[in-house]
């Protein structure tokens, strides 16, 4: 039992409970399968990489100032966390708990020494 299910609120846990729900009201848990939800993230990340494809990173920052553009991205980034939460539950993998073992193995691979101002990876530091 997850703690969204248990009751005992953690980041995120608000936001499971309501993407599950959202879900089950439309009948549609037997679509999530990890293996669509997988295919579904890609596409959405895919759309939002889209927004600024071609775009120099002065084009990107001045079109974030204007409602229309910063509302699509906005969506388009809440596709995707909707979408990983979703396979998230269809895996039972505590995504909260995954997100703080993965920040930490990261700093394991890049500590602040080694990798503060430079964007090599970690087997280049």
């Amino acid at each position: 039992m997850s703690a969204a299910e248990e009751g005992t609120d953690r980041p995120f846990d608000e936001l499971v409970r309501q993407v599950v729900r959202f879900r089950d009201e439309r009948d549609w848990a037997r679509f999530h399968n990890p293996k669509d939800l997988a295919i579904s993230i890609a596409i959405e990340a895919a759309e939002l990489m889209e927004l600024f494809q071609w775009k120099t990173p002065e084009e990107i920052r001045a079109s974030l100032e204007e409602l229309p553009a910063r509302k699509r991205v906005a969506e388009e980034m809440a596709d995707v966390l909707i979408l990983l939460l979703s396979a998230a539950d269809a895996t039972g993998i505590d995504l909260y708990e995954a997100t703080l073992a993965k920040i930490a193995a990261n700093a394991a691979k890049y500590p602040v020494e080694k990798a503060r101002g430079n964007a090599r990876k970690y087997d280049e530091l």
